[in-house]
């Protein structure tokens, strides 16, 4: 698969980088994320990636990947290298036997994170992950389980997306107030929406798959904002289809709350 060229340049620095600091240990480079699933934008994507080595990195290693990482951050303010170091054997298991692992989140490394340690990342790398080094994602026989993603999503729903959604809801809280740029509602939108999309079908889709998805199942009333945040999403020199920030901003909380009230409290017929 072709990668933008900014995508490649990322992770060609990257394995240069890690390859001089860690000779050897770095065996695997794959991405994920909006690259792997036709998405990437350079105003608003990262380069999602798993780095896998042999067996978890010794605290010297951990020390030589954060001083890699640290350049990666300074050196590629956007897009950003985030992701997770996982080894073979991670791979073919199940996530929630993998524990906390060093991840990049924010560009900033962490020798011990839970973050993408889910079946999302494991799916997506599965189904679609992005070979920069290592064999085919096929020939690992990479764990995926299409129940507990749906139940993942429901949870991930249920637990972040409503902590989300109130605080964002607080217009003087940092949240609040990115809530009336254009890329925290977009973001937002398309991600409820991706998730609603895997709890009905059981597979994972882009933000703008996803857009296009609720353009169809939700009621027409719902079409503006989800169109303005494939607007945003596209980086389109189109104008806002609202007159102003704040009614943006109403509009994309209500629909994420629609959201999660649609995918967390089903309605039997």
């Amino acid at each position: 698969m072709a990668v933008h060229p900014q995508v490649r340049t990322v992770a060609d620095a990257f394995l240069y980088d890690v390859d001089r600091e860690a000779p050897g240990l770095v065996e695997g480079l794959y991405l994920t994320g909006s690259v792997a699933l036709g998405d990437f934008r350079p105003h608003a994507s990262d380069v999602d990636f798993v780095v896998v080595t042999a067996r978890r990195p010794t605290d010297t290693e951990h020390t030589a990947l954060r001083r890699v990482h640290a350049r990666m951050r300074s050196r590629f303010r956007r897009p950003q290298f985030n992701g997770v170091h996982l080894t073979w054997d991670d791979l073919i298991a199940d996530p929630r036997d993998c524990g906390p692992v060093a991840a990049v989140l924010g560009g900033r490394f962490r020798a011990r994170s839970a973050a993408d340690v889910n079946p999302v990342t494991w799916h997506v790398l599965a189904e679609r992950g992005v070979v920069i080094r290592g064999p085919q994602p096929v020939e690992l026989d990479v764990w995926d389980e299409p129940e507990y993603l749906r139940a993942w999503s429901f949870g991930n729903l249920d637990e972040q997306w409503r902590r989300w959604r109130t605080r964002a809801g607080r217009l003087v809280t940092p949240r609040g107030l990115a809530s009336l740029g254009s890329l925290a509602p977009s973001w937002g939108v398309l991600s409820v929406s991706r998730l609603h999309f895997t709890l009905r079908t059981g597979e994972i889709t882009s933000k703008s798959g996803a857009g296009a998805y609720a353009l169809h199942a939700f009621p027409d009333r719902w079409e503006r904002i989800v169109n303005e945040c494939l607007r945003v999403r596209r980086g389109s020199p189109l104008p806002s289809l609202y007159r102003s920030a704040p009614a943006r901003r109403r509009a994309a909380l209500d629909y994420i709350e629609m959201v999660l009230d649609d995918a967390l409290n089903p309605r039997v017929a």
